[in-house]
């Protein structure tokens, strides 16, 4: 995926860095420029040619072949996702879409979140995973610290054996793994306020099974329900909707933004660019992972496309889904109502991350969600009180 993508162009670019041939000093200067763009590099077009050129041949080809041996696109800037053919066999298997278990009745009263709860993120800044916690979060007004994870080293988070992020920490001791896992567990404490976390998180089993390439992945059972009893929670009558469309978001929406955001050659350089300054990467690190990785989520963004059985202009099933999930809203504010639920947020913290680029200003002129989105702007900016 396109997370190790980059780590793998980063190393391999520092093993090149090393070398007196490629050393930036000894490179003619050529800037280039970038539509949006707030940094540029400076090197010769052809001699930067030839000497990837000569690289990807002593190295076999391995940036590249990183980029088709994992495949996907981590979306928009550095997300895994688990492939849709391992969440359908999860589901028939452990049947989570039937009714959970609730928690048991009687637990110790459990504190106020955001006052008496440290909540620290691990993440990266442009995956639409992390966006999701993040909105959730600001909307609630629940204060919390960010750790930006470079995505090369992943030093940061090298303390846990979950790999992926986002990653929540509570109070320094207990984990919460998964973006919808993340959600629902908040959601369920903010709304019973008499249930442990630890507790909670008992209600979303962690799974694990090895997908088409032999690979051991993780999900989590029961991950999009919140654990409270009907007659508690506000939308009743709408729980399983909302239950559909955040499972839609992380079944169908996300995997749009990758062949969106690096359709063509300039749109892949300005997500790589825009990556790469809201990310945490060394100097040398960002300069391989915007030019090479940018080359290379170009061409997966193809296989993408193949894989998901998207259209030949692929502008045309991000129309599609967004405008399908306006119709799902209707007349109303929100999907909930007067305010938005969790469908919402997730929805909007996914299209977030593509503010700014291309792909993002097509969406809001070529589709319905343009007072939607600027709805949901305005109540999770007035909610905000994150630090």
């Amino acid at each position: 995926m396109a997370a190790a993508c980059v780590r793998t162009i980063s190393k391999t670019g520092r093993l090149v860095y090393d070398k007196a041939t490629c050393h930036p000093t000894k490179i003619p200067a050529f800037v280039i420029p970038l539509r949006n763009a707030e940094r540029t590099y400076g090197t010769s077009r052809l001699d930067f040619g030839a000497r990837l050129s000569s690289y990807a041949l002593l190295r076999g080809g391995r940036v590249l072949g990183c980029a088709f041996i994992f495949g996907g696109g981590f979306g928009f800037g550095l997300y895994q996702t688990v492939k849709l053919t391992l969440q359908r066999h999860l589901a028939e298997k452990a049947k989570v879409l039937s009714f959970p278990p609730l928690l048991q009745d009687g637990l110790t009263q459990a504190p106020d979140l955001g006052t008496d709860l440290k909540l620290k993120l691990y993440q990266y800044k442009t995956c639409p995973f992390c966006s999701k916690v993040r909105v959730f979060l600001d909307y609630h007004g629940i204060p919390y610290e960010t750790v930006e994870v470079n995505p090369v080293m992943r030093q940061e988070i090298k303390w846990s054996g979950y790999r992926k992020v986002p990653i929540l920490m509570v109070n320094g001791t207990v984990q919460l793994n998964d973006s919808s896992v993340i959600i629902s567990a908040l959601m369920t404490y903010l709304m019973s306020k008499e249930k442990m976390i630890p507790q909670i998180l008992a209600c979303y089993p962690e799974m694990k099974a090895k997908n088409e390439h032999g690979k051991e992945v993780i999900e989590f059972g029961n991950k999009y329900w919140v654990m409270v009893n009907d007659h508690e929670y506000p939308e009743k009558d709408s729980r399983k909707e909302e239950i559909k469309w955040r499972k839609w978001v992380d079944d169908w929406l996300v995997h749009l933004i990758s062949p969106n955001v690096y359709r063509t050659p300039g749109e892949a350089l300005a997500s790589f660019d825009y990556i790469v300054r809201e990310g945490k990467f060394g100097r040398f690190e960002g300069f391989f992972a915007k030019y090479v990785g940018a080359a290379a989520m170009w061409i997966i963004s193809k296989r993408l496309r193949n894989r998901h059985n998207l259209q030949e202009d692929v502008r045309q099933d991000l129309y599609k889904a967004v405008n399908d999930w306006m119709a799902a809203v209707g007349k109303k504010k929100f999907m909930g109502g007067d305010s938005p639920n969790l469908a919402d947020l997730a929805v909007f913290g996914v299209l977030r991350v593509m503010e700014g680029l291309q792909a993002f200003n097509d969406m809001m002129e070529n589709t319905k969600v343009k007072n939607w989105y600027r709805r949901m702007e305005n109540v999770v900016h007035n909610h905000n009180h994150s630090e």
